[in-house]
Protein backbone atom coordinates (compact mmCIF):
# COMPACT_ATOMS: atom_id res chain seq x y z
CA UNK A 1 0.00 0.00 0.00
CA UNK A 2 1.33 3.11 -1.04
CA UNK A 3 -0.42 5.25 1.60
CA UNK A 4 1.23 3.26 4.21
CA UNK A 5 4.65 3.71 2.57
CA UNK A 6 4.24 7.45 2.91
CA UNK A 7 3.52 7.63 6.27
CA UNK A 8 -0.37 8.23 6.42
CA UNK A 9 -2.66 5.70 8.39
CA UNK A 10 -4.74 3.56 6.65
CA UNK A 11 -8.48 3.74 6.84
CA UNK A 12 -8.60 1.44 9.06
CA UNK A 13 -6.11 2.70 11.75
CA UNK A 14 -7.71 4.00 15.17
CA UNK A 15 -7.73 7.63 14.76
CA UNK A 16 -5.73 9.14 17.49
CA UNK A 17 -6.84 10.52 20.90
CA UNK A 18 -8.05 14.25 20.26
CA UNK A 19 -8.49 16.51 22.89
CA UNK A 20 -11.99 16.79 25.11
CA UNK A 21 -12.58 20.31 24.39
CA UNK A 22 -12.39 19.60 20.44
CA UNK A 23 -16.05 18.13 19.76
CA UNK A 24 -16.15 15.37 16.31
CA UNK A 25 -18.72 16.32 13.87
CA UNK A 26 -20.61 12.96 12.82
CA UNK A 27 -21.63 12.66 9.46
CA UNK A 28 -25.72 13.46 9.49
CA UNK A 29 -27.81 10.48 8.01
CA UNK A 30 -30.94 10.80 6.55
CA UNK A 31 -33.81 9.56 8.05
CA UNK A 32 -35.80 6.78 6.79
CA UNK A 33 -38.62 7.73 4.52
CA UNK A 34 -41.11 6.48 7.00
CA UNK A 35 -39.57 8.27 9.57
CA UNK A 36 -40.36 11.68 7.30
CA UNK A 37 -43.54 11.03 6.39
CA UNK A 38 -44.60 10.58 10.15
CA UNK A 39 -42.82 13.72 11.19
CA UNK A 40 -44.70 15.59 8.65
CA UNK A 41 -47.79 14.44 9.90
CA UNK A 42 -46.98 15.55 13.45
CA UNK A 43 -45.63 18.43 12.14
CA UNK A 44 -49.14 19.38 10.02
CA UNK A 45 -51.41 18.00 12.76
CA UNK A 46 -50.00 20.22 15.42
CA UNK A 47 -49.34 23.19 12.82
CA UNK A 48 -53.36 23.00 12.55
CA UNK A 49 -54.06 22.86 16.08
CA UNK A 50 -52.09 25.71 16.69
CA UNK A 51 -53.80 27.44 13.47
CA UNK A 52 -56.89 26.44 14.91
CA UNK A 53 -56.25 27.55 18.48
CA UNK A 54 -55.24 31.04 17.00
CA UNK A 55 -58.37 31.65 14.96
CA UNK A 56 -60.39 30.42 17.89
CA UNK A 57 -58.84 33.28 20.01
CA UNK A 58 -58.87 36.03 17.47
CA UNK A 59 -62.24 34.58 17.14
CA UNK A 60 -63.51 35.17 20.57
CA UNK A 61 -61.78 38.72 20.78
CA UNK A 62 -63.96 39.79 18.24
CA UNK A 63 -67.36 38.35 19.58
CA UNK A 64 -65.73 40.08 22.95
CA UNK A 65 -66.01 43.79 21.07
CA UNK A 66 -69.09 42.76 18.93
CA UNK A 67 -70.63 42.41 22.92
CA UNK A 68 -69.16 45.83 24.25
CA UNK A 69 -69.80 47.39 21.04
CA UNK A 70 -73.60 46.63 21.27
CA UNK A 71 -73.32 47.58 25.34
CA UNK A 72 -72.11 51.12 24.56
CA UNK A 73 -74.71 51.74 21.58
CA UNK A 74 -77.59 50.29 24.56
CA UNK A 75 -75.67 52.96 27.18
CA UNK A 76 -75.39 56.00 24.29
CA UNK A 77 -79.19 55.17 23.80
CA UNK A 78 -80.03 55.87 27.22
CA UNK A 79 -77.67 58.76 27.41
CA UNK A 80 -79.60 59.99 24.63
CA UNK A 81 -83.26 59.42 25.96
CA UNK A 82 -81.66 60.86 29.31
CA UNK A 83 -80.60 64.22 27.63
CA UNK A 84 -84.13 64.56 25.61
CA UNK A 85 -85.66 64.45 28.76
CA UNK A 86 -83.26 66.82 30.15
CA UNK A 87 -84.04 69.34 27.17
CA UNK A 88 -87.44 69.01 27.79
CA UNK A 89 -87.60 69.73 31.10
CA UNK A 90 -85.49 72.54 30.79
CA UNK A 91 -87.70 73.77 27.88
CA UNK A 92 -90.80 73.49 30.25
CA UNK A 93 -88.44 75.41 33.10
CA UNK A 94 -87.29 78.48 30.75
CA UNK A 95 -90.88 78.83 30.11
CA UNK A 96 -92.01 79.10 33.77
CA UNK A 97 -89.46 81.18 34.42
CA UNK A 98 -90.78 83.22 31.37
CA UNK A 99 -94.25 83.11 33.08
CA UNK A 100 -93.07 84.79 36.22
CA UNK A 101 -90.96 87.19 34.81
CA UNK A 102 -93.69 90.38 35.19
CA UNK A 103 -94.28 89.03 38.75
CA UNK A 104 -90.21 89.03 38.98
CA UNK A 105 -90.47 92.17 37.75
CA UNK A 106 -92.56 93.59 40.05
CA UNK A 107 -90.86 92.26 42.78
CA UNK A 108 -87.88 93.80 42.14
CA UNK A 109 -89.93 97.61 41.35
CA UNK A 110 -91.61 96.95 45.11
CA UNK A 111 -88.48 96.21 46.91
CA UNK A 112 -86.72 99.40 44.98
CA UNK A 113 -89.91 101.58 46.20
CA UNK A 114 -89.65 100.01 49.89
CA UNK A 115 -85.78 100.47 49.74
CA UNK A 116 -86.58 104.34 48.81
CA UNK A 117 -89.67 104.77 51.35
CA UNK A 118 -87.08 103.41 54.48
CA UNK A 119 -84.82 106.13 53.39
CA UNK A 120 -87.86 108.65 53.54
CA UNK A 121 -88.72 107.31 56.99
CA UNK A 122 -85.20 107.62 58.18
CA UNK A 123 -84.83 110.92 56.75
CA UNK A 124 -87.91 111.84 58.21
CA UNK A 125 -87.28 110.22 61.86
CA UNK A 126 -84.16 112.26 62.17
CA UNK A 127 -85.73 115.68 61.23
CA UNK A 128 -88.27 114.94 63.71
CA UNK A 129 -85.37 114.32 66.39
CA UNK A 130 -83.86 117.80 65.29
CA UNK A 131 -87.35 119.31 65.63
CA UNK A 132 -88.01 117.76 68.85
CA UNK A 133 -84.08 118.82 70.04
CA UNK A 134 -85.00 122.62 68.88
CA UNK A 135 -88.61 122.19 70.54
CA UNK A 136 -87.11 121.57 73.79
CA UNK A 137 -84.51 124.16 74.03
CA UNK A 138 -87.40 126.65 73.83
CA UNK A 139 -88.60 125.57 76.26
CA UNK A 140 -85.92 125.87 78.36
CA UNK A 141 -85.91 128.90 78.21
Amino acid sequence: MATAAEGLPEADAQPAKQDPAVETAEEAKEPAEADINELCKDMFSKMATYLTGELTATSEDYKLLENMNKLTSLKYLEMKDIAINISRNLKDLNQKYAALQPYLEQINLIEEQVAALEQAAYKLDAYSKRLEAKYKKLEKR
